[in-house]
């Protein structure tokens, strides 16, 4: 029998998983878990239901950091980084985080609206002119034809870009005519395009809705990423990496991977365990920095982004934004009349509201996770997912590279499992 050295519960059914003792930096000071409420005995058994799942090779490994009352739980890597050459997961490990990117762009467009540069009702014609002249289409009755152009009601907004009502959807997340015109992802356009050349497609595209009237998955944030390199003429890792992620210490969050670095880098099972379809990691090298999902970071890294978040935009000396900044981006920017759809891009997350870049309980029931009114997330494609809960003073982090469906499925069961530890 091979033995394979992790951090978690250790288990034999056919790969024998012990404790490791390579333990990467831990993100914030530790405390037992029953100091701040959370029962050691049942924070065990995550372990032995993710142990179970990589067994069964539903996933290849995870990574999951808790945090309650800003100490640190939880910190444990289960399974494989990279299960087809044998490499055991570490709690360093290295994942590419999707879309989880977009509440750190948000975070950076806000210290420039802190500064009274950037306005949430600056039209985006602003800062890009192409912009001026939007059209929103008009389908036939399938949605397979467009029949007509009509214009804009109103300019897209700044706010529009956090919020996802800007009308510039994902060419991957429906199959109508309009759907057809974009580039399916963040990732596919960085992959593809320079910055400039996304900016000039974005502009000839119609618009799927009229501007503010629809959450509708797309490009937003990857706009106002570049919005921000206009104004602070630098890329938008280089500025991240000055405002946010230095002065918390995110030291392996970037967008782009070193080569000192890709042997920490985390990949998928070869096939997808539910369609059987190839699958492989994501590109890591792009022609832009895509504000909407082309960042790589840790557990450990991201906890101290998520727990700068509830602690109101600060962390340990270093203040990144102000509190009623913070109250700001984490309340919900749907106005009443418009038309919510993020179900469709995420049914973990159907009938939260969304802040800015990321969404936002507004009931404590109706959706399908536990949690508090206030607690706040936003998931990525690759199977990544965070989430904080200041009601309870609770945020968790969970890196697994499963960009299938199901992903869907671990956001629900770890939530659950994280949830059933509390005991105060």
């Amino acid at each position: 029998m091979q033995l394979h050295r992790t951090v978690g519960a250790a288990i034999v059914i056919g790969i024998l998983f012990v404790p490791s003792m390579t333990w990467a930096q831990d993100p914030i000071a530790r405390a037992r878990p029953e100091e701040v409420g959370m029962s050691s005995e049942r924070l065990a058994l995550i372990g032995k239901a993710v142990n179970a799942e990589i067994a069964r090779e539903q996933l290849p490994g995870a990574v999951l950091a808790i945090s309650r009352r800003g100490k640190l739980v939880f910190f444990e890597a289960f399974g494989h980084q990279d299960k087809a050459a044998g490499v055991p997961m570490t709690t360093d490990s290295i994942f590419s985080v999707a879309s989880m990117t977009k509440p750190m762009v948000a975070v950076a467009a806000l210290t420039l609206y802190e500064q009274g540069r950037l306005l949430m009702d600056d039209p985006l014609p602003k800062y890009f002119p192409k912009f001026a002249d939007m059209k929103v289409a008009v389908m036939d009755a399938k949605k397979e034809n467009i029949v007509d152009k009509v214009p804009a009601a109103r300019a897209i907004t700044i706010q529009d870009l956090f919020r996802h009502t800007s009308g510039l959807i994902y060419g991957g997340r429906g199959t109508t005519a309009v759907h057809k015109l974009y580039p399916s992802s963040s990732s596919a356009a960085a992959t593809t395009m320079s910055g400039a050349e996304f900016l000039d497609r974005l502009s000839t595209m119609p618009l799927l809705h009229q501007p503010g009237m629809v959450w509708d998955y797309g490009f937003g944030l990857d706009v106002l990423a570049l919005v921000v390199e206009s104004m602070t003429e630098q890329t938008m890792g280089r500025y991240l990496e000055q405002q946010v992620w230095k002065p918390l210490g995110m030291v392996d969050t970037a967008f782009t991977l070193p080569a000192d670095k890709m042997s920490r880098y985390a990949k998928p099972l070869p096939a997808d365990p539910v369609t059987g379809l190839p699958q492989a990691a994501p590109p890591l090298q792009f022609r832009f920095d895509c504000g909407g999902g082309c960042a790589v970071s840790t557990a450990a890294d991201y906890l101290r982004f998520a727990q700068m978040l509830m602690n109101k935009g600060a962390y340990g000396r270093a203040r990144i934004l102000g509190r009623k900044t913070v109250e700001y981006m984490l309340s919900n920017q749907l106005a009443p009349d418009a038309k919510n759809l993020i179900a469709n891009a995420d049914p973990t997350r159907a009938d939260y509201g969304f802040g800015l870049g990321l969404a936002v309980r507004t009931t404590a029931g109706i959706v399908r996770m536990l949690g508090s009114v206030g607690d706040f997330s936003w998931p990525g494609a690759t199977g990544t997912n965070w989430w904080a809960d200041p009601r309870e003073e609770l945020a968790v982090v969970w890196m697994a590279q499963t960009p299938g469906p199901i992903r869907w499925k671990y956001r629900q069961m770890i939530n659950a499992l994280v949830y059933q530890a509390i005991i105060d």
